[in-house]
């Protein structure tokens, strides 16, 4: 069972500069195609309500219908680039999202400026009393730096599966002694925190340079502290095409990671992300 932790879809191309295929390239069904291709079984749709795209929930919510074995939604909540972002009523619109979509998970994308203090608010910590009443997956887009709220939220609601989006925002670059990855390797040893092995090309020093090796030691690293139980892989794809290919961003973490061992692999590929889902969500009554 292989399972994509990290993909997107969209009817319009968000992003600049613009591209011939802009109403084809972020379709379902070119996910669809390469997960045909590359005996992918399942991705989990990571909604983002960006440029153009202001009806993300609801389109990906309509995939989901035509294709419920294939596709796993986590719906946009007050993402940093809504005008609700961290504003009040977040657990009622989070509630109403999950009943809506009936989910497993949300996703939500922090600012780069925020402290993560929003969490501990009375609005920050009833949208967490919420996640874990309705028992969802809370998948994070952050960087290494806001590792430390994390670590404290996670602790404080320990049934919620956090899933941190591309390395947990650890970069290649940096220089001993490697502060951005410390933070992001302390959050080990928070059990209910768990890692995305997505985003090689933004890890990388050199975007265009696959198999991105200079990744490898941060791979190592995240792998040797948080173990295959912790660690999800995912493509990223369609935004992943600015860099190399589906089978690439699957081939960069199977066939390149060699320190991993197969049975360990095998995990990440898809069995953390399986048991993961199978507790989540609540079903339609």
């Amino acid at each position: 069972m292989i399972i994509d932790s990290h993909t997107h879809a969209w009817p319009r191309w968000p992003y600049q500069p613009p591209v011939p295929d802009d109403e084809s390239r972020g379709k379902v069904e070119q996910l669809l195609h390469e997960m045909d291709l590359h005996n992918v079984d399942k991705s989990v749709l990571i909604c983002a309500r960006i440029e153009r795209n202001p009806d993300n929930n609801d389109y990906v919510a309509a995939c989901i219908d035509r294709y419920p074995e294939r596709l796993i939604q986590f719906a946009d909540v007050d993402c940093s680039w809504t005008d609700t972002y961290h504003t009040d009523g977040a657990a009622d619109r989070l509630k109403a999202a999950a009943e809506k979509y009936n989910l497993k998970g949300y996703t939500h994308y922090l600012r780069g400026d925020d402290d993560g203090s929003w969490f501990f608010s009375e609005e920050g910590e009833r949208f967490f009393h919420t996640t874990a009443d309705m028992k969802l997956i809370a998948s994070i887009a952050m960087g290494s730096h806001q590792h430390e709220a994390l670590r404290k939220v996670a602790s404080e609601f320990p049934s919620i599966p956090f899933l941190c989006h591309h390395m947990g925002g650890a970069r290649a670059g940096e220089e001993h002694p490697y502060p951005q990855l410390k933070q992001v390797l302390a959050s080990a040893n928070v059990p209910n925190i768990h890692i995305k092995m997505s985003g090689f090309a933004y890890v990388s020093q050199v975007s265009w340079d696959y198999p991105h090796s200079d990744t490898h030691w941060i791979v190592r690293a995240l792998y040797e502290h948080f173990g295959p139980g912790h660690l999800c892989w995912g493509s990223d794809y369609p935004v992943v095409r600015r860099f190399m290919t589906y089978q690439h961003s699957l081939e960069a973490f199977r066939t390149h990671c060699t320190f991993i061992p197969e049975a360990d692999k095998a995990e990440i590929l898809g069995g953390t992300l399986q048991r993961l889902l199978a507790d989540a969500g609540k079903e339609k009554e």
